[in-house]
């Protein structure tokens, strides 16, 4: 059996896994404080739990970071405004620390491929991520590829319709203003209402608006990506009664236009919630282990 760890990386908090999957996954997880004892804790855990058995490690982090393997600074979280971690370099540092391959990538990239292997996307060759909570991000599979670029998709700072006369609320997002994550995330929904979304009601107003808004930026990537299946998660997407309103709404923006198995039969099956729930990045890092040993094994 090849064990793997993986690491998923985010601003708030570290979540490290050892396994080969869901079935056999151990966990811990603890804050993100330096990126000394951060990571110290999470090569602790590793030793302890995996007993120098590990034949990789995955690390699906909180960004923006370098993918690119040729660069200088690769596996490095680069602009970040979180204190302390500004180009630290963390692929490195548990690459050199526990001695295996490692791979790296952004944590909305991690869980596309954790719902990919094991979740909601399993068995479709294409399928976009996306996670809507303190941020929003996303990630697509193309072709059973993640899909990378100059840099990485931030799916979150694409910019909405957004009428000032129905909402003249101006977003919050601090680079855009009222780009997607400006308006559509956590921060924006207790901005505009004066509450967190788990404190509003199914019947809220705030829902009909943000089904709107996301609906609007699942047309953009339908139309640009034309992904098999949609897999939204994140802590807004707690909201289950969103889903229904998201599905109308995007069918309603396209209009007929796009017509398909998965279009016309009411989008049930194309806009869906994730099967992983809270663990899809510390699955989708083992993927990353995998896939950085299947590359460093030449397969």
């Amino acid at each position: 059996m090849t064990l793997y760890g993986g690491i998923e990386a985010g601003g708030t908090k570290f979540v490290c896994g050892v396994g080969t999957g869901p079935g056999d996954l151990a966990t811990t997880q603890f804050p993100t404080t330096s990126p000394e004892e951060t990571t110290r804790a999470a090569i602790d855990f590793f030793r302890q739990t995996a007993g120098g058995k590990l034949a990789a490690v995955g690390i699906a982090s909180f960004g923006p970071v370098d993918l690119h393997p040729e660069s200088p600074t690769y596996g490095c979280i680069t602009s970040t405004p979180k204190l302390g971690w500004q180009n630290f370099d963390l692929a490195g540092t548990v690459a050199r620390a526990l001695e295996v391959p490692v791979g790296f990538d952004t944590d909305v990239n991690g869980a596309a491929l954790g719902e990919t292997r094991w979740g909601a996307a399993q068995g479709l060759s294409d399928s976009v991520y996306l996670t809507v909570g303190t941020g929003i991000g996303g990630g697509a599979i193309v072709h059973r590829q993640v899909l990378h670029g100059m840099l990485h998709p931030e799916m979150g700072h694409i910019r909405i319709p957004h009428d000032l006369v129905k909402d003249p609320y101006a977003g919050c997002c601090p680079f855009h203003g009222d780009c997607l994550e400006g308006l559509a995330s956590g921060p924006a929904i207790e901005q505009r209402w004066g509450k967190p979304a788990r404190e509003l009601g199914p019947d809220h107003e705030a829902w009909v608006l943000e089904a709107r808004y996301l609906a609007l930026a699942l047309n953009s990537w339908v139309c640009s990506l034309s992904p098999k299946r949609f897999v939204l998660g994140g802590g807004v997407m707690n909201q289950l009664h969103l889903f229904p309103m998201i599905r109308r709404e995007l069918a309603g923006i396209l209009n007929g236009y796009i017509r398909t198995g998965e279009i016309i039969n009411g989008l049930n099956d194309y806009v869906v919630p994730p099967k992983l729930g809270g663990h899809a990045g510390v699955l989708g890092s083992l993927v990353l282990a995998d896939l950085a040993l299947a590359s460093k094994s030449g397969k």
